[in-house]
């Protein structure tokens, strides 16, 4: 690891000095082009980042939307003043831009502002106090970024003659490094707690060095439109890219987290009663246009309450958890099993008759029968069909439900015989 850093850095500052040397230089137009994309690109990762504050309440999105907004406004702001600086001829093209300076300090404090908040200030039960607190750090930091500037004695200037030609670069470079040895560590404590960390993480580790990268290029600029200075703008716009992509896709893996969360039983994994009753009706769409039947399966687990008041609830969950675990093992890619209520369970099986939804529960059962865990654990099942048992979720689950009770009733709990003669008189 050690090495391969070594070897990229004597690779970029090779990089650095040849393009330094060999005079090459890009057009106003370019860096135009490359000023206002990374604007946008600014923006737009600003409104992806509050969208993501309202909905997880993540105090970085929100710190790091306020930056990327005021850095990217800032530097527009310094785009009026190009002409200018191209009239002024070689001397103009010496000076550094102020707008540049102000706009990348306060995007690097606002990276480590956010770092502070994550560590130093607790998560307040009361999001509007974790908002305001967001914004009063906000506040400070641009205003405490922005007074030293104007309280500097002259704007900063290249010395083309010296080694390192413009050392202001080093300063927002120095704290864009802090901000990237921070990430660092935040990725490397997830990796030690065998966490997983996000796509967002990662982006913001990756955002910051490409920032560190961007200033040191910078420093070595010996004026606008050269080399050094191109690798840095298209650092930069780079950094914005990355972003921006990264709260992309995080942002779709989020909205499939919550997609699933609302369909999907959060114990067993299983799908949930709003998801078997979606399922109920599409297979009883696709049932009617087919004329192919299909069958429910309701499973109550025996004895739940007995486990919870010898064993305590933990094994009782964990009992569900067993069922459920048979029951996705013993589902075909078609078949959906759910989670129906406390210690009740649904297996709706397309294109299956009663008597292969008997023979699915006589496999259950002996699947639980072997189990060497304790507690030993038995279920009851009823079998609806349809179109016999009835032509909408609500019948067949009421017909299945009074199947699995003359099941109890009439077979007793370990009996899979008449199971479809029960469902069928019943």
């Amino acid at each position: 690891m050690l090495t391969s850093t070594v070897a990229l850095g004597l690779v970029f500052f090779g990089l650095i000095f040849y393009l330094r040397q060999a005079a090459i230089s890009g057009s106003p137009g370019t860096y135009l082009y490359l000023e206002i994309g990374g604007t946008l690109l600014s923006f737009c990762y600003a409104a992806n980042a509050l969208v993501r504050f309202r909905g997880t309440h993540d105090r970085t999105a929100l710190i790091l939307a306020f930056g990327f907004v005021l850095s990217g406004i800032i530097e527009t702001l310094g785009y009026f003043g190009l002409n200018d600086v191209l009239q002024a001829g070689p001397a103009g093209l010496t000076r550094i831009p102020m707008g540049w300076m102000v706009g990348r300090t306060v995007l690097a404090v606002f990276l480590l502002s956010a770092i502070a908040v994550e560590r130093f200030i607790p998560t307040a039960r009361q999001p509007s106090k974790e908002t305001a607190g967001a914004l009063l750090v906000v506040a400070i930091a641009a205003y405490l970024t922005s007074a030293a500037f104007l309280a500097a004695p002259s704007a900063p200037v290249a010395h083309s003659a010296s080694f390192i030609s413009r050392p202001w670069d080093l300063l927002p470079g120095a704290l864009f490094l802090i901000a990237a040895i921070c990430f660092r560590q935040r990725l490397q404590s997830s990796k030690n707690n065998k966490t997983e960390a996000s796509l967002y993480d990662y982006s913001l580790f990756v955002v910051a060095s490409l920032n560190v990268v961007c200033h040191v290029s910078a420093a070595f600029s010996r004026q606008l439109f050269d080399g050094p200075f191109f690798l840095a703008e298209l650092s930069k716009t780079s950094s914005y890219v990355v972003m921006l992509s990264g709260a992309l896709l995080d942002q779709a893996r989020l909205f499939d987290q919550v997609r699933s969360m609302a369909v999907s039983d959060p114990l067993t994994g299983l799908a949930n009663y709003r998801r078997l009753i979606s399922v109920l009706e599409a297979e009883l769409d696709r049932s009617r246009r087919t004329q192919r039947p299909f069958s429910v399966v309701l499973l109550d687990m025996d004895g739940l309450k007995t486990i919870n008041d010898h064993y305590g609830h933990l094994t009782g969950s964990r009992a569900i958890v067993r069922l459920s675990k048979i029951l996705r093992s013993h589902s075909r890619a078609i078949d959906t099993a759910a989670r129906y209520g406390g210690d009740e369970f649904a297996v709706v099986l397309p294109e299956a008759g009663p008597d292969m939804a008997s023979r699915v529960v006589s496999r259950i059962r002996e699947r639980l029968a072997a189990e060497v865990e304790v507690p030993a654990l038995s279920v009851s099942a009823g079998v609806a069909a349809f179109p016999e048992d009835g032509d909408t979720p609500e019948k067949l689950l009421a017909a299945a439900d009074r199947a699995l009770y003359g099941m109890k009733r009439h077979g007793g709990r370990n009996s899979v015989q008449n199971l479809t003669r029960i469902a069928a008189c019943l």
